[in-house]
């Protein structure tokens, strides 16, 4: 059994027809045994599908997707799982434990749909731009690396070494924060580096424009969320866009689609393990 998942650092990546990479998990005995990361070639929804066929895969765990990739992904016999969000390993664990359920092709709030239709999503710096794409031998590369990330008081908040599986992706494809891309691009295999990244070079600052309120009546299931709480909103183009709850009353509720690391700096010590040519 092979289960594909959209990626993009670590995590399932929101937008199937945008994906530039998936993460492929071979399962043996409801066991992951292997996996690896794959390209997409930028390829449009029905070719991704053909795609995903090519490489036998059984099931696809994805964030948002529209009616047509579904229907693409049916007529190749492909299971859907969409409405995914965090780690990519875990949505396979979660999947392999019987706890992943798809919620169909727009947001998710428990399997409900909602949708936002005048908030756009933006990107909230964990992607290149072509005047800003870092330059290096290990570009256009599949990599693996591992690493230790932590805040500048020394609280870490994310390790590779924990999971004892090094984390592999294609230097400088956008899979990664623009900082992480930038320290791998160069490096040898065995080299260390210590990196120390501003925001700018990580999730960007955050953005106001980012932050918006809207009535609870035009939101049909909105009066069920609570502050706090993560969920996704539909924006005009129909993509599922990640956001938080941060104030409600009775007629209104605010969210926050910014980064969660948005406006931080971030420090990482990376390894590169391997570079496959």
């Amino acid at each position: 059994m092979k289960i594909a998942v959209t990626y993009e650092n670590g995590t399932v990546f929101q937008h199937f027809g945008h994906t530039e990479a998936f993460k492929v998990y071979e399962v043996e005995d409801g066991k992951v045994i292997s996996s690896e990361i794959i390209g997409s070639d930028g390829q449009g929804h029905g070719a991704l599908a053909a795609l995903l066929s090519e490489k036998d895969i059984d099931v696809l765990i994805c964030g948002g997707i529209g009616g047509g990739a579904q229907a693409a992904l049916a007529e190749q016999g492909i299971e859907l799982c969409a409405g995914a969000s965090g780690d990519a390993d875990e949505a396979v664990a979660a999947y392999l434990r019987g706890e992943l359920i798809n919620t169909g092709a727009n947001c998710d709030h428990h399997g409900e749909g909602h949708s936002c239709g005048d908030h756009e999503g933006s990107c909230a710096g964990d992607c290149h731009h072509e005047e800003d794409k870092p330059a290096g031998k290990n570009i256009g590369k599949k990599v693996r690396t591992h690493y230790r990330g932590t805040f500048n008081d020394g609280t870490q908040f994310d390790a590779s070494y924990d999971r004892g599986e090094p984390l592999e992706f294609i230097c400088g494809a956008g899979m990664m924060i623009p900082g992480f891309d930038a320290a791998v691009a160069n490096m040898e295999v065995g080299e260390i580096v210590n990196v120390h990244l501003m925001p700018e070079e990580a999730y960007g600052e955050p953005d106001s424009n980012a932050i918006f309120t809207v009535d609870i009546v035009q939101l049909p299931g909105s009066e069920e969320l609570s502050v706090g709480q993560q969920v996704y909103l539909q924006n005009t183009y129909g993509q599922p866009v990640p956001v938080k709850v941060t104030a409600k009353d009775e007629k209104t509720i605010t969210f926050d689609a910014n980064h969660e690391m948005a406006g931080k700096e971030l420090n990482f010590t990376i390894e590169l393990v391997e570079v496959i040519e």
